[in-house]
């Protein structure tokens, strides 16, 4: 579905930390084994999903996202090179290319800085999902995830409506379990991100 969305919301400063890597700043991993991670995948982001096919498009959507980390996670496992940051940096330099390529071609696209360049290449989906899985495969560590149907006006937080009222959204962390968590619920913590994201605008 070209009508999702993909970030990573934990570590709250993981966008500073991709940069800084890419800069040769910092070296893998830039994430401790003991930081929570955490990714979000939202389906219907722009129009929400508006009939029965539309959801069960994006629950087949979601359940191949979560093979997929589940694989790429256990490719970078055992990979010779998937722990070392020349081989990390170069495969990051490669997906930025392919990223300036792309927003170069789109002339609807314009960053008059390099802060808001960078910003967008540290949101990348691609360079996220490598980071999230490198780091769970580095570590070893387990992950869970929650497929939620899309949100109805009661149960979301009043400033929040917008953003999610009528999407569904996908939550993934480097934990084996809920108990694991700040709290016994999946959702909250990204809950809480959103709302400090959008406090912020």
């Amino acid at each position: 579905m070209t009508d999702s969305y993909m970030g990573m919301f934990l570590p709250e400063d993981i966008g500073h930390r991709i940069i800084h890597f890419i800069e040769g700043r910092i070296q893998f991993p830039f994430i401790n084994s003991n930081e929570l991670m955490g990714v979000f995948f939202i389906f219907g982001k722009n129009h929400g999903l508006s009939d029965k096919n539309n959801v069960l498009e994006a629950t087949d959507l979601a359940k191949r996202t979560i093979a997929s980390l589940t694989n790429t996670a256990r490719s970078y496992h055992v990979s010779a090179t998937a722990e070392d940051s020349t081989f990390i940096r170069h495969n990051y330099a490669k997906n930025i290319m392919q990223l300036s390529v792309e927003l170069s071609s789109d002339h609807t696209i314009d960053y008059p800085s390099q802060v808001q360049r960078n910003r967008r290449i540290a949101g990348d989906p691609r360079i996220l999902t490598d980071c999230y899985s490198q780091h769970i495969a580095y570590f070893r560590q387990d992950q869970i995830f929650e497929i939620f149907p899309p949100f109805d006006n009661q149960n979301l937080p009043s400033p929040l409506k917008k953003k999610l009222q009528g999407r569904m959204v996908l939550l993934g962390y480097n934990v084996k379990d809920r108990n694991s968590l700040p709290s016994s619920s999946t959702l909250l913590p990204f809950l809480n991100w959103l709302n400090k994201v959008d406090t912020k605008q």
